[in-house]
């Protein structure tokens, strides 16, 4: 059985209507070059800023530092406002997912590219929080790692923070092809691909994963995830 399960946020946990997709070719096309839907889709997931400079590349410009930060600032304020105007929701079926999941003694850790001003925030707005009454036992933005995804930080500090240290009991789960490398560089023994956000079935073939689940809701029905008889 696995001890914990380390989530992606947005389109995995939570629906935020494609915002992040948005503002992250917003943010990168006000630097003056295109975003490639296929360059904009390989580095959905990773840290934003280690994004804006690769897409900014991809593009044809130069990622100076001050470039990069700013396309980031612009991305914030994207995103804020975005999430303002339509606010972001958990997908169907999650919260009682999670809560059941931690009912059987599994913890659960959300595991996100963005950064602590963004991420909590978020969260507050979903009333979702860790702690004495909480529904998470962990949180790890990209402000707590060197690396984001698809390098395996963000997962073995979410270990870290709930004290689980076999990497073959954890559960990874996302949206997105970095998700899943990440899962798979961690050792995670459960590596899961979902169909919530932009990605088909198809789509994750040829990348590490053991299963593909229509939602982060299915998660509970798994046999990793049931409690031993």
């Amino acid at each position: 059985m696995i001890e914990l399960a380390a989530l992606d946020m947005a389109g995995t946990t939570i629906n935020e209507d494609g915002a992040v997709y948005r503002a992250l070719r917003t943010a990168v096309e006000r630097t003056g070059v295109p975003v490639a839907e296929a360059d904009l889709q390989t580095w959905m997931g990773t840290d934003k800023r280690e994004a804006i400079a690769a897409l900014v590349r991809l593009g044809g410009g130069t990622p100076t530092p001050e470039l990069v930060e700013d396309g980031y600032t612009a991305f914030r304020e994207f995103l804020r406002e975005a999430y303002r105007t339509t606010p972001p929701q958990a997908i169907p079926g999650v919260e009682e997912a999670l809560a059941e999941l931690r009912r059987r003694g599994i913890k659960v850790a959300l595991t996100t590219g963005f950064s602590d001003d963004v991420a909590y925030p978020l969260l507050e707005s979903l009333g979702w929080s860790t702690g004495e009454g909480g529904n998470l036992d962990a949180v790890v933005t990209s402000d707590e790692v060197p690396r984001g995804r698809p390098a395996p930080h963000m997962i073995h500090r979410a270990m870290e923070k709930t004290g689980v240290i076999d990497t073959r009991r954890v559960l990874a789960a996302g949206d997105t092809v970095v998700d899943v490398e990440a899962g798979a560089n961690a050792g995670a023994g459960v590596v899961i691909g979902v169909l919530t956000g932009e990605l088909t079935r198809d789509d994750f073939e040829g990348h590490p994963h053991t299963h593909v689940l229509d939602s982060v809701a299915d998660i509970p029905s798994l046999p990793e995830a049931r409690p031993a008889v």
